[in-house]
């Protein structure tokens, strides 16, 4: 029985190195083709991000909505930022920011908002005035006062990259399903930060703040970060997506923010100037909301 367990087990281990592995990497007959599956062999992986089974509201006991700071100087959240050089890299890796970037520009994401409650649209010509920034050098002011065109090499445009996104902010519910009887967790918004583009080469601190870059409605995401791989570094023949990693949790977030009776207000508006208290009132919140599931099985 035991060897028979270890044959299946063996045998289990090949087949799904052989569905995740690099794409088409062991059929091509040349580097273009890897990476590139036929029709056959897409029909035949049918590989479409987990649905989330239907919740009725009346299975709801108990829900709290949270927003989280997940910082990517942790090392947990480093596959959410690398690789920020893609040059020297193939193109079935990219960080979070570039394939979300890139989905919003071709379309394949076809709404970006302001905020975090969605009401508010944004175009690729905001994102663009927002993402980006021209300055003109002293020297093109005075040759275009002097001859009255500025040559382009005094323009210099910066643009934000995946390098400067420092954190993402994440919206989530955390709720009681009373039929299942367990506490559970849905993302229900995400949203690339980096500092403000126009002071985001200051020397001072007070700048470098993240600020929220555009908010994704998750669920429209999920087709495209499923697509998008991230590094395993523990067995690159199996790699995770990028919606699996973010469904899973399998990243640290501090949370920052709590639906409350003040209008959601933030942590840091009643916490100010005390970064350790700040802290631990998010631990607070945490704590609060795992108690809960806890307390459903005191007796």
């Amino acid at each position: 029985m035991n060897s028979r367990n270890f044959i299946l087990t063996i045998v289990s281990m090949f087949v799904v190195s052989g569905l995740f592995a690099q794409a088409n990497i062991l059929n091509a007959t040349a580097p273009e083709e890897i990476g590139v599956k036929t029709e056959a062999q897409l029909a035949l992986d049918n590989d479409k991000p987990l649905e989330y089974g239907y919740v009725d509201d009346r299975d709801i006991l108990y829900s709290k909505m949270i927003w989280e700071k997940i910082v990517l100087d942790e090392r947990v959240n480093f596959p959410l930022y690398y690789p920020v050089d893609t040059n020297n890299i193939g193109n079935n890796r990219r960080s979070l920011f570039d394939v979300l970037l890139k989905a919003v520009q071709s379309g394949e994401i076809e709404n970006v908002y302001d905020d975090s409650y969605f009401t508010t649209k944004r175009t690729l010509n905001d994102l663009g005035a927002a993402m980006s920034r021209v300055d003109t050098l002293d020297i093109g002011y005075e040759q275009y006062n002097a001859e009255g065109f500025v040559d382009p090499q005094y323009i210099i445009k910066r643009d934000i990259t995946s390098y400067d996104v420092s954190a993402y902010l994440v919206k989530g519910l955390w709720y009681f399903d009373k039929r299942l009887g367990e506490l559970k967790y849905r993302l229900i918004g995400i949203a690339p930060a980096a500092p403000d583009v126009n002071f985001i080469d200051s020397e001072d601190e007070a700048n470098k703040m993240p600020i929220a870059l555009f908010w994704v409605f998750y669920p429209e995401a999920r087709e495209v970060l499923h697509n998008a791989k991230v590094l395993n570094s523990g067995n690159s023949a199996v790699p995770l997506s990028f919606d699996h990693l973010l469904n899973s949790r399998r990243f640290n977030g501090i949370i920052y923010r709590e639906e409350n009776v003040y209008g959601d207000r933030e942590v840091k508006e009643y916490i100010s100037d005390n970064a350790l208290m700040q802290l631990l009132e998010s631990e607070r919140i945490k704590d609060k909301i795992r108690n809960f599931e806890m307390d459903m099985w005191s007796y």
